[in-house]
């Protein structure tokens, strides 16, 4: 694999996921598949993208800031914009690790604080 392999992949994915094609972020990721952050983990891509038409419904925009890409491995640090005013903008990075040419594992990684009474207002306990 090449670097311009890994930032074609990561970019395609990035696009998908923020435009809501679902389809089209899904064919990025590799079957195992593994994902991580401070509020979601999950082991399949179905898991992964199950919840994005929920969290696009409140992202107005997306800024991406810096992009580093390796032979299997990238990390795009970019702000999201939303609606919900607790929230704001959210900085965010995002690691992937590919395998084969598609993405095999991502870590999120931000402050999820003021995500918690959102998540909490949607499935009470």
């Amino acid at each position: 694999m090449t670097t311009a392999t890994t930032r074609t992949t990561v970019r395609a994915y990035h696009q998908a996921r923020f435009q809501g094609d679902i389809p089209a972020a899904a064919r990025t990721l590799s079957e195992p598949f593994h994902f991580q952050s401070p509020l979601l983990t999950s082991d399949s891509t179905h898991g992964h993208l199950s919840g994005l038409d929920a969290f696009l419904g409140i992202v107005t925009g997306v800024d991406l800031v810096s992009e580093l890409y390796g032979e299997t491995e990238a990390t795009l640090v970019y702000d999201v914009r939303t609606s919900a005013p607790a929230i704001g903008t959210q900085c965010t990075a995002e690691h992937f690790h590919l395998t084969d040419g598609r993405i095999d594992s991502i870590r999120l990684i931000f402050d999820a604080t003021p995500w918690h009474a959102i998540m909490r207002a949607v499935s009470p306990s």
